[in-house]
C-alpha cells in the first residue's frame, strides 16, 4: 500500500511540473483566406498566410484615401458635396447634394461608419475628379512597396479590376498609424456631424469592434462586399509596441483577429536594441574641424523571439560623401540589422553634433602630420 501511495505521489509531482513548464503560444488557425501579422514599427512580419494574394479588399480600401485625405489636404477646408458624392450607392453617412462639410468632418464619417458617399466627396476635393483621386491613391502605393495593390476607386465597391494583398494593406495601414491625426480618428469610438435641416446631428459609432473586443485595440477599418467577403484590418497597442494585423475573405474576423494579436504580443517580446542618441561609430568630415559622432535618431525597438537578439548582426552604412559645415541631426545613413542573414530593419543615423570648417590651424596640423609621417591626419 505504501508502494502505491509513493506512486501516486510521483504521478501527481510530475504532472504538476509539466504543467508548470512555460507553454509557448500555439501557431494561429483562422480562417482568413489571406492574413498576415506585423510590427508597426519595423514591418517585421511576425505571421503570414498567404500574404501575397491578390483578393479585393473591399472598404479596406479607404485606409488608402484617408491618408492622402490627411497628406494632401487640410482638415479644416471645406467640401461642397457634388451629386455623384451624394447618390453613392452602399454603405453611407447620408450627404446631400450641395451639403457643405470640412474634410475632417468626411474622413471620420469615412473611417467610423464607412461612407462611400464621404470616399468620393474627398477623392473629388483632392483630386480634382475622382480618377485623377484614383491615381494618387496607386502612385501612394506604389511608393510605399505595395507592388500588388491596384485601386479603381476610393471606397471599394465592386467594379473596376482592383485588388491588394494582405501584405500591401499592412505596408499602407503601417504607414496611416504613423500619422497622429489617423491614429485618433480610427480609435474613436463615436463622433457627431451636424445635419443641416433636420433636428438631430448625424451620431457616428465606430463599426471597429476590435475597439471594444480587446485590450489595447485602437484600429482600423472593416470592409465587406460578396466578392470580398469579411475583411478586417486591425490593431492594438499594448506598453508602446503597435502591432497590425490584415486578414481577407474571414467569415470569423473578429476571431481571427484577436488570435493573431495574441499570438504576437505572447510569442515575441519587444526589445530595445538601440537608445536615442547612441554613438555607433565616428566619420571624416570632408574640410571639417574634427570627426562626427554617428548616432541614432530614436529608441529602436524590435519584436524578437527568445534567444534572437543575440543572434542579430549590424552594418553600418554611411553616405559617401559628408562635408562641413555639418549641423547637428542630419541624416548621414543607415544602420541595417540583420537576424544571421535576414534583414530585420533599417534605421536612420544622424550626425551628434556639429561640426564646422576647419580653420587655418587645422590645415597646419594636416601639413605637418603630411611632413612627419608621411601622411594625413585629423
Amino acid at each position: 500500500m505504501q508502494n502505491v501511495w509513493r506512486a501516486i505521489l510521483i504521478g501527481v509531482y510530475l504532472l504538476t511540473a509539466l504543467f508548470s513548464l512555460p507553454v509557448e503560444a500555439a501557431e494561429p488557425v483562422v480562417s482568413a483566406r489571406a492574413a498576415i501579422l506585423m510590427d508597426r514599427s519595423s514591418r517585421r512580419i511576425l505571421w503570414r498566410k498567404d500574404e501575397h494574394c491578390r483578393l479585393p479588399i473591399a472598404s479596406t480600401t479607404k485606409i488608402m484615401t484617408a491618408l492622402l485625405a490627411l497628406e494632401d489636404g487640410n482638415e479644416e477646408d471645406h467640401v461642397i458635396v457634388s451629386r455623384v458624392a451624394a447618390e453613392t450607392e452602399g454603405s453611407s453617412i447620408w450627404l446631400e447634394k450641395g451639403e457643405k462639410k470640412t474634410l475632417g468632418e468626411l474622413i471620420c464619417g469615412l473611417m467610423l461608419r464607412s461612407g462611400n458617399d464621404a470616399a468620393v466627396a474627398i477623392a473629388e476635393h483632392i483630386g480634382g475628379t475622382e480618377q485623377n483621386f484614383v491615381s494618387l491613391m496607386n502612385q501612394r502605393a506604389q511608393a510605399l512597396g505595395a507592388k500588388n495593390t491596384l485601386y479603381a476607386n476610393p471606397h471599394g465597391l465592386p467594379g473596376k479590376v482592383q485588388y491588394s494583398t494582405a501584405y500591401d494593406l499592412g505596408l499602407i495601414t503601417c504607414q496611416a498609424l504613423e500619422n497622429e491625426r489617423f491614429r485618433r480618428i480610427v480609435s474613436t469610438p463615436v463622433y457627431t456631424i451636424s445635419w443641416p435641416g433636420h433636428s438631430w446631428d448625424r451620431i457616428m459609432s465606430n463599426q471597429n469592434r476590435l475597439l471594444e473586443l480587446y485590450p489595447g485595440g485602437d484600429g482600423v477599418k472593416t470592409g465587406w462586399t460578396v466578392e470580398a467577403g469579411r475583411c478586417f484590418v486591425g490593431s492594438a497597442t499594448r506598453n508602446g509596441w503597435q502591432l497590425v494585423c490584415v486578414v481577407l475573405n474571414a467569415p470569423q474576423m473578429w476571431e481571427d483577429a484577436i488570435l493573431l494579436l495574441d499570438y504576437g504580443f505572447q510569442h515575441y517580446h519587444y526589445q530595445k536594441i538601440f537608445s536615442r542618441n547612441q554613438v555607433l561609430c565616428t566619420a571624416e568630415v570632408s574640410k571639417g574641424s574634427r570627426r562626427v559622432e554617428v548616432t541614432t535618431g530614436t529608441d529602436l525597438y524590435l519584436p524578437l523571439l527568445p534567444n534572437e537578439k543575440e543572434a542579430l548582426r549590424f552594418r553600418i552604412v554611411l553616405n559617401d560623401s559628408i562635408k562641413a559645415p555639418l549641423p547637428a541631426g542630419v541624416k548621414l545613413g543607415e544602420v541595417e540589422i540583420y537576424l544571421r542573414d535576414q534583414l530585420l530593419h533599417r534605421a536612420a543615423l544622424c550626425s551628434g553634433h556639429p561640426v564646422g570648417r576647419r580653420g587655418l590651424s587645422g590645415y597646419i596640423r594636416l601639413l605637418f602630420g603630411f611632413l612627419l609621417h608621411g601622411g594625413v591626419t585629423g
